[in-house]
């Protein structure tokens, strides 16, 4: 169910929504198996049955998300603006590119990405695999072209075996396509279940009396209204101030994807899993802090000047939504260039 705007409110959240807004003080806790009818389970991959995820696509794509050859620069990988020891996040409030370029937008998390029903902010790519592509080209981030992405890794006689391996029924395996497929393939096992999937399949341990008090209050405030499904978020379109506008927000969103005057100021509604650790927040990591985001989502989504209270509690439930366990990625040995690797460019 996705919608570009106007209030959304999913009809399996509708139920508990109106029932924590009728019963405020409602005190026991709800029900995993209700509270699963809204969020799910995440799978363990986030299958794509046009770019099926094999161990060895899944092996080179885990050597390319890292290899930085991949930009014209040699120096920038799909790791350094989504670096998978910080939660998939660079930790800026927009990404540096090539020749030290700012980018626009501030960077989302990898992490879960593949669940999301569409890719970057405006949506303007429909998957991961289509997103995969993006930066590589993008003169203002990895700054390389097809051409000089497929002559470096037809340079490197281990790259050329793991891409057979990876695409073995292609008689010429190596293209900037099927190296998008590879990093996509990659990014497709970076599902990060936490604490609240433990909980919604029946561990009522898995949270604490505080992290259920904020689940309750995150599903009587509305949150749930667009951070719904796998992801917790990532499943619609959403004008951000659909109630109250705020002053700093100057990107027009879809609209420069679309030029729908609808779409101005709409974006992508993002996961909030691992959200407790990839701060600054917003398109343009307006704020570092998370109380004061849930604050302002608030008042300008739902029209509600949330409590210090009402946000430490939702605080305190975002936090059940980190990695558990932590991610863990070994790092690929990267293979060395040769002599016809075409060299590093300013």
């Amino acid at each position: 169910m996705h919608k570009v705007s106007g209030f959304f409110l999913c009809f399996i959240c509708l139920p508990l929504l109106s029932f924590f807004s009728s019963n405020p003080g409602y005190s026991q806790e709800i029900a995993p198996d209700k509270v699963k009818t809204i969020f799910g389970i995440v799978p363990k991959v986030a299958e794509n049955p046009s770019n099926p995820v094999t161990p060895e696509k899944v092996n080179l794509g885990r050597y390319l998300f890292f290899e930085p050859r991949l930009s014209k620069s040699s120096k920038i990988s799909c790791n350094s603006c989504h670096s998978l020891a910080n939660s998939g996040v660079d930790g800026l409030p927009t990404s540096i590119g090539h020749k030290w370029q700012i980018g626009p937008r501030n960077a989302p998390t990898v992490l879960n990405a593949a669940l999301e029903f569409t890719q970057f902010w405006d949506g303007r790519a429909k998957d991961v695999e289509e997103q995969a592509m993006g930066p590589m080209l993008n003169p203002k981030e990895m700054a390389s072209t097809k051409e000089l992405v497929v002559q470096r890794l037809k340079s490197i006689p281990q790259y050329v075996e793991m891409f057979k391996k990876a695409f073995p029924d292609e008689t010429d395996p190596v293209s900037f396509e099927n190296a998008a497929k590879a990093i996509a393939a990659f990014e497709r096992t970076l599902i990060t279940p936490s604490r609240f999937d433990r909980y919604m399949d029946g561990d009522l341990s898995a949270l604490s009396p505080e992290e259920k008090e904020g689940l309750k209050t995150f599903i009587q405030t509305g949150c749930i209204s667009c951070h719904n499904g796998t992801g917790i978020g990532g499943g619609m379109f959403q004008k951000f101030g659909l109630v109250h506008k705020v002053s700093w927000l100057q990107d027009l969103g879809r609209f420069e994807v679309t030029n729908n005057p609808a779409d101005k100021y709409v974006f992508k509604v993002p996961s909030l899993r691992n959200v407790a650790k990839t701060a600054p927040y917003f398109n343009n990591g307006h704020t570092w802090s998370l109380e004061e985001a849930v604050k302002t989502m608030g008042y300008v989504q739902l029209g509600k000047n949330l409590t210090d209270e009402e946000v430490k509690k939702i605080v305190s439930f975002l936090g059940s939504l980190s990695a558990e366990p932590p991610l863990q990625v070994t790092l690929p040995n990267l293979p060395p260039s040769t002599p016809q690797t075409p060299k590093p460019m300013p």
